[in-house]
């Protein structure tokens, strides 16, 4: 009989890039490291992506890639999460795309990026429904592990480069609208000339966000003014 935990392996990290953006997708990023090579993770230079320059992530993320097992990383673009959200919250999008991170991974110890207001409350849900709970696994869900350990750090690194590749390669098709999030004026504008030109918006754009009704919104009340 096989004990519970031998199949696991490894220490994991899991987050996610591109929440809040009302363009482009979110990009969900998970790395297994061995033990022996979590010094080589924090040598690298990993640390909360946010505070990294885009040329700085992708040299980093070079690094991250040559030391970890395994990287898993899942896209939900924009228009998926208009469809999941008719039927669940931003969390649960989040639980579902990292229960399948943690299952391709099979981590002894994972640490997460947690979503959910209450941290314990996400990583119990993805315990039990990815099954490492059941085989034994360590989990550990906290608000901002991104900053806290390195494994979770450089996941967030890799998620950051994927989403920024692929908001590149967005411009290319529909023009610069800058980083896709709501306190970005480029992004703003781009909406809101698509919306003054009575344009259909493409599906980039995350249909079911408030800035978007917002931006629907002023422009047909200064069309009535």
């Amino acid at each position: 009989m096989t004990k519970i935990g031998t199949t696991l392996h490894g220490i994991a990290g899991v987050d996610e890039a591109g929440r809040g953006p009302l363009i482009g997708p979110m990009v969900i990023c998970g790395i297994l490291v061995s033990p022996t090579k979590l010094d080589e993770i924090e040598r690298s230079g990993v640390r909360d992506s946010k505070l990294l320059s885009p040329l700085s992530r992708e040299k980093i993320a070079v690094k991250i890639e040559s030391i970890a097992e395994k990287i898993i990383t899942r896209s939900v673009s924009a228009s998926e999460i208009d469809r999941l959200r008719k039927r669940m919250t931003m969390n649960e999008i989040e639980v579902r795309e990292f229960v399948e991170v943690v299952k391709a991974l099979n981590p002894q110890t994972v640490y997460l990026d947690a979503a959910d207001v209450k941290a314990n409350r996400f990583g119990a849900r993805i315990g039990e429904m990815s099954g490492l709970t059941l085989k034994g696994a360590v989990i550990v869900s906290e608000h901002k592990a991104d900053s806290k350990y390195p494994v979770v750090s450089a996941a967030s690194i890799i998620a950051k480069v994927q989403r920024d590749k692929a908001i590149n390669r967005l411009h290319h098709r529909f023009g610069d609208f800058g980083s896709g999030y709501p306190s970005d004026p480029k992004t703003i504008e781009f909406v809101k000339r698509l919306v003054e030109n009575k344009q259909k918006l493409p599906s980039i754009i995350r249909h079911s966000w408030d800035t978007v009704r917002k931006i629907r919104d002023e422009v047909e009340q200064i069309k009535f003014e």
